[in-house]
Order: C-alpha cells, then sequence, then structure tokens
C-alpha cells in the first residue's frame, strides 16, 4: 500500500527500532511507496512513512530492495561530499560519504544478507540509514 511521506525535521528525532518479521508489512508498504515515488526519490527509510523501524527501501537502476536492520560492517576509507536531498525535508545540504560500503540486512524473506555497494547506489543507502540514527540529512 502507498503510504503519505511525512515531513519535517521532527521525524527524525528519534532513533529508529530494530524491525522484526512482524514489520514486513512496513517494509512492503515502504517499497509501494518508493515506486510510487520513482519520479523524484530513490530511497526511503521507514521513518519517512511514519514508522520508526530500521527498515530502508533502495532504487538501484531499475529494481528495487529492502534492507531490515541494515548494519554497516566495512566501508572504504575515502570519503567524498555530496549534496543531498529528501522529500521529508526541504533543500539540499552537504555531507561525506564513503566510496563503497559493505552492509549486512535481512531482506524480504527475512534471509540474512551481506552485501558490498558502491556509488550511488552506496550513497542512498548510507542517507537512510542516516534517518535511523535521528540524522538530518
Amino acid at each position: 500500500m502507498v503510504r503519505e511521506i511525512v515531513t519535517g525535521e521532527g521525524i527524525f528525532a528519534q532513533k529508529a527500532e530494530e524491525a522484526h518479521r512482524s514489520d514486513l508489512k512496513t517494509a512492503k508498504d515502504l517499497l509501494d511507496t518508493l515506486k510510487a515515488n520513482s519520479d523524484r526519490c530513490v530511497g526511503m527509510a521507514a521513518n519517512m512513512i511514519g514508522v520508526n523501524k530500521r527498515i530502508a527501501a533502495i532504487s538501484s537502476g531499475k529494481s528495487s530492495f529492502v534492507m531490515i536492520d541494515p548494519v554497516i560492517t566495512a566501508h572504504s576509507a575515502e570519503v567524498y561530499t555530496a549534496e543531498e536531498g529528501c522529500l521529508s525535508l526541504s533543500g539540499k545540504r552537504k555531507t561525506e560519504r564513503y566510496e563503497w560500503i559493505t552492509v549486512r540486512y535481512f531482506d524480504m524473506r527475512f534471509r540474512k544478507q551481506e552485501q558490498r555497494f558502491s556509488g550511488f547506489t552506496a550513497q542512498v543507502i548510507q542517507h537512510e540509514m542516516d534517518h535511523f540514527e535521528g540524522k538530518i540529512i
């Protein structure tokens, strides 16, 4: 189900809670909402649809996927400065991002995954994970 996008800095005031199998409907809703906004969005965190859980939906090329309880397990030493916008916040902000990251997470079938991401996809994942921590980007 496509959900309304919550706006304003207040949604990031708390750190997101760990997600569980019982949150799979939220994960599906998040993916549906991302796809419905694909013309202006490439990633969403669950708090953007009003659910304070560690769930992210990411668009990468022609496919999209969900990460449940993602954790960065490794990253590049190199960082770069990016300017990012967000559907929940107005304007753009500068931030530093790792060139590549390795992330451990659960997929939609709640199977443990670990994958390395680089470039723009890594940047999007880092942005959504910042939202989990209450960081305003």
